[in-house]
């Protein structure tokens, strides 16, 4: 894939099964983002085949798109709309009718305690209060997959444990979740496969077990540091220290 004369990705090669979990991580630019829009349909243009649900999707036919769900990481709400309107509005887009979507968007609400604020404007919200209701369009039409780009932005200790949980039965369920995030130790835990993408390329994929042959050291981070090449974050915030104190290393 390239944007003018620079390459964002190369040669990025992924058969992913109905039930998986994938932890979708990289460096930022390393083309995560780029690689979710083409597989939703946004981006045109790329070289090789995308495969969804058994279709090309270069033929034309979005119908696909129905059967997915997408949290970005950076979503433009339509924030003069209440939440109930937003919800209708996504809802119908992807083929519900309105009473069924009233009823689910209504009772996804409550779960995240959000009923008190169901025909309030999204403008009024919180940011966590802005993702659950982004957390709640993408389910809402019962997605087989799903892309979570940095879902747990925003929300309190509680709401992250419902939807760690939820992923895992969403999983259990057949469902597929492509998961990005810049929260090592989440990722380790939920996703029971992790693929790294490195400057457009794919430089691990495997469960976490199997990632770690593959390091010196035994967390996600560890092995997202040393296989991205990053292994300098304890001289380098040394360094920001001593600019901030005045001083210079090693006084």
């Amino acid at each position: 894939m390239m944007y003018g004369t620079q390459r964002v990705l190369n040669g990025v090669n992924l058969d992913v099964e109905r039930g998986q979990i994938i932890g979708y991580i990289g460096p930022n630019g390393a083309g995560k983002s780029t690689t979710v829009k083409i597989m939703l349909g946004l981006v045109q243009g790329y070289r090789g085949q995308v495969e969804i649900f058994g279709e090309d999707i270069a033929s034309g036919d979005v119908a696909y798109k129905r059967r997915i769900g997408y949290v970005p990481e950076q979503a433009d709400l339509y924030e003069n709309l209440t939440a109930m309107e937003y919800l209708l509005f996504t809802g119908e887009l992807y083929g519900l009718d309105r009473k069924n979507a009233e009823e689910k968007a209504q009772k996804l609400m409550a779960e995240f305690e959000l009923s008190d604020v169901l025909h309030s404007r999204i403008s009024s919200f919180s940011k966590g209060m802005k993702q659950k209701v982004l957390i709640i369009s993408s389910l809402l039409h019962d997605p087989d997959l799903l892309f979570f780009d940095e879902p747990l932005s925003g929300l309190d200790a509680n709401s992250m444990m419902i939807i760690r949980e939820m992923l895992a039965q969403l999983a259990e369920q057949g469902k597929t979740i492509f998961y990005s995030s810049h929260i090592m130790d989440v990722v380790e835990k939920i996703s029971n496969r992790i693929v790294l993408l490195v400057n457009g390329e794919v430089v691990a994929d495997g469960s976490f077990e199997e990632l770690q042959k593959m390091s010196e050291k035994g967390s996600l981070s560890d092995i997202f540091n040393q296989l991205t090449g990053f292994t300098d974050h304890a001289n380098r915030a040394e360094r920001i220290l001593a600019i901030v104190e005045g001083g210079e290393v090693g006084e």
